[in-house]
């Protein structure tokens, strides 16, 4: 695990962070669209799963930051991470990802203040 890119790191970071509140989220969107039903109180079942998925999404925010603030690069001359603009658009990247993937986690203690 501890090869993941930069970018792997963030992808599986949203991965995470849409499995931790599917449970949440979910229901929420439905009902937004006016789609309701009895079926709807089954999306729930993922709910055990959600300490889980939230360990996950840290962790892999965890290697992204790791990876993008502690780690050095090694980069050749002429390559693409050579440019200091690259590495501030990976850091804008991984920020803007962040704050989004916190946000989703967020949901279900703020999804009452909607219903």
């Amino acid at each position: 695990m501890a090869s993941l890119t930069g970018k792997s790191s963030l992808v599986a970071g949203i991965l995470a962070a849409i499995g931790a509140s599917v449970c949440c989220v979910g229901p929420l969107v439905l009902l937004a669209l006016g789609i309701g039903g009895t079926w709807v109180g089954s999306l729930t079942a993922m709910e055990p799963y959600r300490p889980f998925f939230i360990g996950l999404t840290l962790l892999f925010l965890g290697l992204a930051f790791r990876k993008l603030y502690l780690v050095q690069q090694v980069c050749t001359p002429g390559t693409p991470c050579a440019d200091p603009r690259t590495r501030r658009r990976q850091r804008l990247t991984f920020w803007i990802v962040a704050i989004l993937l916190l946000a989703l986690l967020a949901v279900p203690w703020l999804a009452p203040l909607f219903y």
